[in-house]
């Protein structure tokens, strides 16, 4: 990946994809997400290629896809009676400068649970840093770093 969570959020210029691009990575999210919602967690892992890797704001790494089943399949027991729903935005692509078949995304995630009464709780938000490939027309994840989001200290102005 490129460094931490907020680089791209501090730089003044940025890689341009096309909106084709653009509307692609936003539907592979929203499949890949409404998998994971779906408790689909063999067709969530299936979004990611084979040797994927998920670095967790904790520091855990996940290493290819039967480590992430585990894992997945090790937490279903806490999401009995709740519907999860992940929420992006902010969104930002850009495409590698060496390698066209990869791109590097940027977004923001907010995680909802809502219990059979409709009483909803809102998980910690995070900054998330993924790089995407395309194997065969299609995207995957080939990494995803995921960081906790923390509070800024503002600019200290003098004089």
């Amino acid at each position: 990946m490129r460094g931490d969570a907020v680089s791209q959020a501090v730089r003044n210029t940025y890689a341009k994809v096309s909106g084709e691009v653009y509307a692609e990575v936003r539907t592979f999210y929203a499949w890949q997400m409404r998998r994971v919602d779906a408790l689909d967690i063999e067709g969530f892992a299936a979004t990611f290629t084979e040797d994927g890797q998920v670095v967790h704001a904790g520091g855990a790494v996940q290493r290819g896809r039967e480590e992430m089943l585990a894992g997945m399949r090790a937490a279903l027991p806490r999401y009995r009676d709740i519907a999860v729903r992940h929420w992006f935005d902010h969104v930002l692509i850009e495409p590698d400068p060496v390698d066209e078949d990869t791109l590097h995304v940027s977004y923001y995630s907010l995680v909802t649970q809502t219990d059979r009464e409709g009483n909803v709780v809102f998980e910690p938000t995070f900054t998330v840093e993924d790089e995407l490939v395309r194997r065969d027309g299609a995207l995957y994840t080939r990494r995803r770093v995921i960081h906790r989001d923390t509070p800024v200290e503002p600019p200290v102005h003098t004089g």
